[in-house]
């Protein structure tokens, strides 16, 4: 009788903790190199903490400086290198939200949601107040 009880216990556990084991994995998901549309950029996206980031690692699609930076200080920082995606929370198994992108060519801060169409392609949107009054772009993994 013991031994029915233990065996009914893990073969109700075991898929728990298998789906446990998948989310935390998917949540990862987005973590990689990534390439804008024009393809004139590329951006590493990474997790520190419980927290998503993203990184300009190459090209800038334009000045090479963040010369449009609202602080004048800062307007003679190098964009690659710079942290434009912050404070990612993982929402569910395609949906990374609660975070900001910042657009270098104007110098604004929007917020940001991110969604993981496939595999291959991100699509980061920045807003302003609500999802509806924004912006997206598809962004594609690069191998």
């Amino acid at each position: 009788m013991k031994k029915s009880i233990s065996i009914l216990l893990m073969l109700i556990l075991l898929p728990l903790l298998g789906i446990e084991a998948y989310a935390q994995s998917s949540s990862n998901a987005i973590v990689g190199e990534w390439i804008n549309e024009k393809g004139d950029a590329k951006f590493k996206i990474y997790r520190k903490g419980d927290k998503y980031f993203g990184d300009i690692t190459w090209g800038t699609g334009g000045p090479t400086k963040d010369v449009k930076n609202p602080d004048p200080s800062k307007r003679n920082q190098e964009l690659v290198g710079l942290t434009i995606l912050k404070d990612f929370t993982y929402e569910n198994k395609n949906t990374w939200s609660s975070g900001t992108i910042y657009d270098p060519k104007d110098g604004k801060t929007y917020s940001c949601k991110m969604t993981l169409k496939d595999d291959s392609q991100l699509e980061v949107r920045g807003y302003v107040g609500i999802t509806l009054f924004g912006r997206s772009e598809i962004w594609k993994r690069i191998n």
